[in-house]
């Protein structure tokens, strides 16, 4: 398992995608913490992180593009799949080195607090409990876009529909706001990722959403899983 997650996330860094996203990441965060916090003369970066929430529906998706759907192109899945290591192990492997990944980009914030330190009082609890809440919703996101890579051996194919079910992900409350029942309602709006997420850049740390978030994870790490144990006996 350690040896596909160092090739997984060696691999970041041996081809432009793992610069481009941590580069785009720190810019979208260079420009919204000067304007919202720098500029206007504030301390808190709530706004920066709810900001932030959109820049992670464009990003995230072109980290998760090609763990599945590169080998089946390439057609080394087969040596994967052949392999003494369980297809949990790999699906396990390539999601951490995503998730490390996007906690690399996300060490900006530490930088963003230490900067705040010598203007005003940053609040630390806050923004360390956004770095959670992000790295809890990215894992999130990270486990569709491999569920989705999982489906298909184009790398483009997988980023569009990753994409669109985030931007979807995201809708979930405008799309409740539509419904006449407030029982279908209520059902709908409890699976707003954005609503909870908002909650923890506003430094409401709940114990039911980081639930949420993991148990979101856990179910599409366990289709992928699926997926692919279908496709090794196929």
């Amino acid at each position: 398992m350690y040896a596909i997650f160092r090739r997984e996330l060696g691999s970041y860094f041996t081809s432009p995608v793992g610069y481009v996203v941590a580069a785009a990441f720190m810019i979208f965060n260079g420009v919204f913490f000067y304007v919202q916090c720098l500029y206007n003369g504030t301390s808190s970066m709530s706004t920066v992180f709810q900001s932030m929430f959109f820049i992670l529906l464009f990003l995230i998706p072109l980290i998760t593009m090609r763990l599945f759907a590169e080998d089946k192109h390439n057609r080394t899945d087969q040596a994967l799949l052949t392999s003494p290591v369980s297809i949990g192990a790999i699906v396990c492997a390539k999601f951490l080195s995503a998730l490390v990944l996007l906690v690399i980009c996300l060490s900006a914030y530490i930088i963003d607090g230490i900067i705040l330190s010598f203007v005003g009082s940053p609040d630390w609890g806050v923004i360390i409990g956004n770095i959670l809440a992000m790295a809890l919703m990215g894992s999130s996101f990270i486990a569709i876009g491999i569920f989705i890579s999982s489906l298909t051996e184009s790398v483009i194919i997988a980023a569009v529909l990753s994409f669109a079910v985030n931007v979807l992900i995201s809708m979930v409350d405008t799309i409740a706001s539509t419904i006449p029942w407030d029982w279908m309602k209520g059902i709908v709006s409890s699976l707003s990722f954005q609503s909870k997420y908002n909650s923890f850049s506003l430094g409401i740390i709940s114990f039911a959403d980081i639930i949420f978030f993991l148990s979101a994870a856990a179910l599409f790490l366990f289709l992928t899983d699926r997926m692919i144990d279908r496709r090794r006996w196929a």
